[in-house]
């Protein structure tokens, strides 16, 4: 009796919306045909680190979304590096920051010009911005970049808006227990400099003469969240300053999230009625729309910052569905998503829709291709396998959605 009661809590369980199932992974049923680009990497899945996680979205006669999820070798504790991935809950993150200010200081707002100063060693000052309509700095602005074509400089601003105390907390708020974010991008970010955050102020002028907000330097003194993970050290040696260090790297003092992490911020963004209360980002509605605009934007699509269409072609960032040369996504398609790639590690993070034909689900996948084992050499196998992987992945679900209407 007590294996039937157990028995019957698993098969109603299965049924309920964003529940992965064992029995009828339509994910692995998918990935098990044949496939000249998929079959070779999924035949050493544990050496590329491969972790797909696939939500289909239904909608019942109200128009609500309902969520049922299926996963190939998700491993929330496998480690892979993050990369421009985590871009999505900062900025999230940052400008339910100007929301929260907003409700003392009312003409504060994500558009507001914004100087950024230095106080610290490494630290650089903001004092302009060339791709602004206003030519000065904004919370708003600096979104836009990091979600039009990944630009680490944004992400970096928003960093220190945050620092790490408010990124910690925030991301526990929102149930990203699996993600830390403790360093910025591409600027030799050690321990000391990434615990430091600038000084920097809100103005209600482009002048910058009549402040709103100020917020001086800071320096986090608490320790760092350390996630228990397997897989710290990546590879079989990597060059440290021109020398061949034959050891892997240690990835313990970079930042970490996990798949499912991941998705969730996205879902969170995009489909804030089917979050928990406690769990949604609260936002201005004008952030909430600036999100999931630049989330599937093209660059060629935006006047400010402007991108010319022949450096960022409009499969630029884009690696489920459309990875490799460049082209246009499939017609009628709309990626919001984002994209991370550093180390060999190649991620994306997208919901996929075709509103005239009623496609719509989630899908996240990440792929490591690192033949040699050496990291930091460059020669990294994006192009050959990476993108491929990615590009075939996310046709083989869309056609599969579109069979399924």
């Amino acid at each position: 009796m007590k294996n039937f009661w157990l028995g019957l809590l698993l098969s109603v369980g299965s049924l309920l919306p964003g529940a992965p199932t064992r029995a009828q992974n339509l994910l692995r049923r998918q990935l098990a045909a044949p496939d000249s680009v998929l079959t070779p990497v999924l035949r050493q899945a544990a050496a590329h680190r491969v972790q797909i996680l696939y939500t289909r979205i239904r909608r019942d006669a109200r128009g609500r979304p309902h969520f049922r999820s299926y996963r190939y070798r998700v491993r929330p504790r496998e480690y892979f590096y993050p990369a421009s991935a985590i871009k999505l809950p900062v900025a999230a993150l940052a400008l339910e920051k100007v929301h929260q200010l907003s409700q003392q200081i009312p003409d504060l707002s994500s558009s507001s010009p914004l100087r950024i100063d230095s106080a610290s060693w490494g630290q650089t000052a903001v004092l302009l911005d060339t791709s602004s309509l206003t030519g000065r700095a904004s919370v708003a602005q600096y979104v836009r970049k990091l979600l039009l074509v990944s630009d680490n400089d944004a992400y970096n601003r928003l960093y220190e808006l945050l620092g790490p105390a408010e990124l910690r907390a925030g991301l526990r708020r929102h149930g990203l227990r699996h993600t830390v974010v403790r360093h910025r991008l591409s600027v030799g970010d050690q321990d000391s400099t990434a615990r430091r955050t600038n000084p920097l102020a809100f103005f209600t002028d482009t002048s910058l003469t009549r402040p709103l907000y100020v917020q001086p330097a800071a320096t986090y003194a608490g320790r760092w969240p350390r996630p228990w993970r397997r897989g710290w050290g990546v590879g079989r040696a990597h060059l440290q300053g021109g020398t061949l260090v034959n050891e892997p790297l240690d990835f313990q003092t970079k930042n970490v999230t996990s798949l499912p992490d991941l998705q969730r911020a996205l879902r969170a963004v995009l489909f804030p009625e089917a979050t928990p209360p406690r769990r949604r980002f609260r936002l201005a509605p004008a952030d909430a729309a600036l999100l999931r605009d630049y989330l599937h934007r093209l660059p060629r699509q935006s006047a400010a910052p402007r991108y010319p269409a022949a450096l960022y072609p409009d499969n630029y960032a884009k690696f489920l569905l459309a990875g490799g040369a460049p082209g246009p996504l499939p017609e009628g398609v709309q990626m919001y998503n984002k994209i991370g790639q550093a180390y060999g590690f190649l991620i994306d993070n997208a919901y996929v829709s075709n509103p005239t034909r009623g496609v719509e689900f989630l899908l996240s996948a990440v792929v490591y291709v690192n033949q040699d084992g050496i990291l930091n050499d460059d020669q990294y196998g994006y192009d050959t396998v990476g993108l491929p992987f990615l590009r075939r992945l996310g046709q083989l679900i869309y056609q599969f959605e579109l069979g399924q209407r």
